[in-house]
């Protein structure tokens, strides 16, 4: 198991060197000038190359990309060009929400994608799996933003049951910040009104988010659950006299879970490079939002630091899936 996380690591390494090399090469190769935008448009000439010097544009693009790469092992990210802060510091502030909405997000996509995948493969072609293809390809089809948009008008405007947009109402106080998760924060301080209002919040642009993930988990774990069941050893555990319910929980769906869990860890980086959509839609305060007014203002800096803190948590996300590939399947085990 050592050598295997071990393994991976240095694969995480590489990966994320190569990540700090595109991005760097995609931003500078953009057209535009962050330094006149910054200095406005009535900055005179001396100005915008002041600003230029500070922030290091002037320097030959392999010393930007040495400065970038020591920065970053240093634990800089640069500073943005539009908000005057270090990048860091912005990514600190923005990502808790990113990273709670996506969070949930994907909690609701697994805790009902897995049932709603296993009662489809049960019942097949059965009116539970005919409604289960429904919701399926209607998750792969929609936009996400065309979804969230729908849910505003229907749920928001029309019925009223949950608010627009935002993070919090006007009239409640975030919780004190301990892991600057209003959902965690508010249940561990009891601030139970603050916390149904966070939830309030936080369901439209989580459904709107999880729809996709959910369609693919779905289908994913009805085609493996459909040919686990199938096989050999489950026919022999029924034939044995083994309950319904334990050789479909315990046996069929623990080997269909694998290729699931694979859908689920890539739903899961998707899901965070997808949210620029459903956070400019519900105006919900992410790195999402961030990155997009980050990138109208041709802000090089934050957008490569959300890109980074994006790999690292897709490669995150994946590690924990092999370690959980691992843990269900023993013939990936390595031998002592």
């Amino acid at each position: 198991m050592a050598r295997f996380v071990g393994r991976r690591l240095v694969f995480l390494v590489a990966m994320l060197l190569g990540l700090l090399l595109l991005t760097f090469a995609i931003s500078h190769v953009a057209p535009g000038d962050p330094a006149s935008l910054a200095a406005g448009p009535d900055a005179t000439p001396e100005m915008v190359e002041q600003i230029r010097q500070e922030y290091g544009l002037d320097r030959p693009l392999p010393v930007q990309l040495g400065r970038y790469l020591l920065g970053i092992l240093q634990g800089d990210l640069g500073r943005s060009v539009r908000t005057n802060h270090d990048v860091l510091a912005d990514l600190a502030d923005f990502f808790p929400a990113t990273f709670e909405l996506v969070t949930v997000s994907i909690l609701i996509a697994v805790l009902l994608g897995i049932p709603l995948g296993v009662l489809s493969a049960l019942g097949r072609n059965g009116w539970f799996d005919q409604l289960a293809r429904v919701v399926s390809v209607s998750g792969v089809a929609i936009p996400m933003f065309w979804l969230g948009l729908m849910l505003q008008l229907l749920v928001a405007l029309d019925l009223g049951w949950l608010p627009l947009g935002g993070r919090l109402g006007l009239m409640s106080t975030p919780p004190e910040p301990i892991t600057h998760l209003y959902l965690l924060d508010s249940l561990l301080q009891g601030q139970w009104q603050v916390f149904g209002d966070a939830a309030a919040h936080l369901l439209l642009p989580a459904l709107a988010l999880c729809f996709p993930a959910l369609a693919s988990i779905i289908r994913v774990n009805r085609a493996e659950m459909i040919e686990a069941l199938g096989q050999d050893y489950i026919v022999t555990a029924r034939a044995h006299g083994l309950g319904g319910f334990r050789t479909v929980c315990l046996y069929a769906l623990k080997n269909a879970m694998l290729p699931t869990l694979a859908m689920i860890g890539l739903r899961f980086g998707w899901m965070l490079g997808g949210t620029v959509l459903v956070e400019s839609v519900f105006d919900w305060p992410g790195i999402g939002l961030y990155a997009t007014q980050s990138a109208i203002a041709q802000d090089f800096q934050p957008i490569m630091g959300v890109t980074l803190l994006i790999g690292i948590s897709f490669m995150l996300a994946n590690l924990l899936v092999d370690l959980a590939y691992v843990w269900l399947d023993p013939r990936t085990r390595e031998p002592a």
